[in-house]
């Protein structure tokens, strides 16, 4: 009798342990991993948040600001290959783009995209020249760019290669941009700035030409 009983219980027990770990897989652990794995993906392929960490970018941007970067406006990049998802579109001119830098390797930058592969520019006089034409749009026609740099220099006219982009930031004076280090690599390209979310004061879509 006192077997059966010891063995009645030590039944009882692993079914009253499996039914507790059931309901927390249930309750907890499922809700958890499928949160975990559409967190990644979305991360991953359609949004990412960023910091700001210069004033490159001032005022457009400023420093300790916080964005969402859409990543699959361009076609986000399968992790560890080279392949690239649908895009919708590509970059354009004076679109806010994130992108790893071409010279350190882990590093997010984030600039203003200003030509791509064949295009030409030049600097001049503080003013933004693509392809001969003045660019009066905004918001540049309120930024003044310093002719810096071995890819910025004053009289130059710089030609993209393709499969490369050029990039400058909106702070000239304060900007480590493509004027000093060249071209990106398309590759490295991440997404483009669409919402800023911190601070409270400064929440809001951003808007094509700010």
């Amino acid at each position: 009798m006192n077997e059966g009983k010891r063995i009645d219980f030590k039944e009882h027990l692993k079914k009253f342990k499996k039914k507790n770990f059931d309901n927390f897989w249930n309750e907890w652990g499922k809700p958890l991993l499928i949160a975990g794995i559409l967190t990644v993906l979305l991360r991953t392929f359609v949004i990412q948040p960023f910091k700001i960490p210069t004033n490159s970018m001032y005022e457009t941007l400023k420093p300790r600001d916080r964005i969402f970067v859409s990543k699959f406006i361009y076609g986000a990049k399968v992790p560890f290959t080279d392949i690239r998802v649908a895009k919708i579109r590509s970059p354009r001119l004076g679109d806010i783009v994130v992108f790893t830098s071409p010279v350190e390797k882990k590093k997010y930058l984030i600039k203003r995209f200003i030509a791509g592969g064949g295009k030409n520019v030049q600097l001049e006089e503080g003013r933004l020249f693509v392809d001969g034409k003045a660019v009066e749009s905004s918001p540049f026609k309120k930024l003044f760019y310093y002719n810096r740099g071995r890819y910025g220099a004053e009289g130059e006219i710089i030609k993209v290669p393709e499969g490369y982009f050029y990039v400058l930031g909106d702070n000239s004076a304060n900007s480590m941009d493509s004027r000093y280090w060249g071209f990106v690599p398309d590759e490295n390209l991440v997404g483009k700035a669409i919402f800023r979310f911190w601070p409270p004061k400064r929440i809001g879509i951003m808007k094509e030409g700010e």
